[in-house]
């Protein structure tokens, strides 16, 4: 089991970006590097990465994504667009004073960091990619495609869409949703092939119903899903459903990137049990074209979602290779 490192030792800041206010954490000295989470998460599931990538020699900073924790949460749904969050990651390269930083994002975190790359290639510098592999702009509209995807159940990202209705599933009872959905998309706890897939719900159900019950995966401790659940008891989950409210809204902003390659060198790293790696196995199969900077691709066998919480050592290695390894 990863054990949970000290965070006495990291600085905590507010700085000012297009959203009001950013929170980060930060640790190191060096060249920066900025990274980006996921849904449902917080700077705390880069918990391992901080002290590790600061060791190495790198000024490592980890944002609070807008909607999340300490950051600020807009209260309309179109703020959480694509574009305004690459504005906030251009802002806190400036507010830490630098011009230019290597970008790494988990989950949502990943297309976010993509994003970055792909906009303000002037600013980020490289771009690494956790669980989510990058594929351009492209192909009919989001909702479209995603309501296509489950036949009598309903895709959970079609379930994410309406505002309020994934909300008043999961915030009478934070915790247990958290533990549910970290437990589902885990190694050793994800349901077997047997089971109802967790990315899909019954109609007229909740998800939930498809969560492992009452068990934690390895990598989370009571500790760890109590930092979790303590900021969501706080501010609520639509800060973080907000960024799938915008995928259309994203489609139509980024037009003029239809099919566009990321040049910047990056990396990927995927699990071997992700649905992520496995549904986009023809983005991966296309990185030659897609990211002709890709200086690595791997896939770590049996291993979940959730990659630099489940494997930190590898992830750790893999991250400080790839940075060690760029043009300074």
């Amino acid at each position: 089991m990863p054990q949970t490192p000290p965070t006495t030792d990291l600085t905590h800041r507010l700085v000012p970006s297009p959203a009001g206010r950013i929170h980060l954490v930060e640790r190191g000295t060096g060249p920066l590097v900025l990274l980006v989470h996921g849904f449902p998460e917080s700077w705390y599931s880069w918990r391992h990465q901080l002290p590790a990538l600061a060791a190495a020699g790198y000024r490592v900073a980890a944002i609070d994504v807008r909607g999340y924790g300490r950051s600020s949460r807009p209260a309309a749904v179109d703020a959480y667009r694509m574009r305004e969050l690459v504005a906030d990651n251009v802002a806190v390269v400036e507010a830490l004073g630098e011009e230019s930083a290597v970008v790494i994002g988990h989950d949502w975190g990943s297309p976010i960091a993509a994003n970055s790359a792909l906009l303000r290639p002037d600013v980020f510098r490289a771009v690494g990619l956790l669980s989510v592999p990058y594929a351009p702009r492209g192909g009919p509209r989001p909702s479209e495609v995603f309501a296509g995807m489950g036949g009598d159940e309903e895709f959970y990202v079609s379930y994410f869409q309406e505002p309020g209705r994934a909300e008043a599933e999961i915030e009478p009872e934070v915790r247990g949703w958290l533990a549910g959905i970290y437990a589902a998309l885990s190694a050793g706890t994800m349901p077997g092939p047997e089971l109802p897939d967790p990315h899909f719900i019954t109609r007229g159900r909740t998800m939930r119903e498809r969560f492992p019950a009452e068990r934690l995966p390895a990598w989370l401790s009571e500790g760890d899903l109590d930092v979790y659940a303590g900021e969501f008891e706080r501010t609520g989950l639509s800060g973080g459903l907000n960024r799938y409210r915008n995928m259309d809204r994203d489609w139509e902003d980024l037009a003029e990137y239809d099919g566009a390659p990321i040049t910047q060198p990056s990396l990927f790293v995927g699990g071997g049990l992700d649905a992520s790696t496995t549904w986009m196995g023809d983005a991966i199969k296309a990185y030659p074209d897609t990211l002709p900077g890709l200086v690595g691709s791997h896939i770590l066998e049996d291993c979940g979602h959730w990659i630099q919480q489940e494997r930190p050592e590898e992830i750790n290695r893999l991250l400080v290779d790839w940075l060690n390894s760029l043009p300074a």
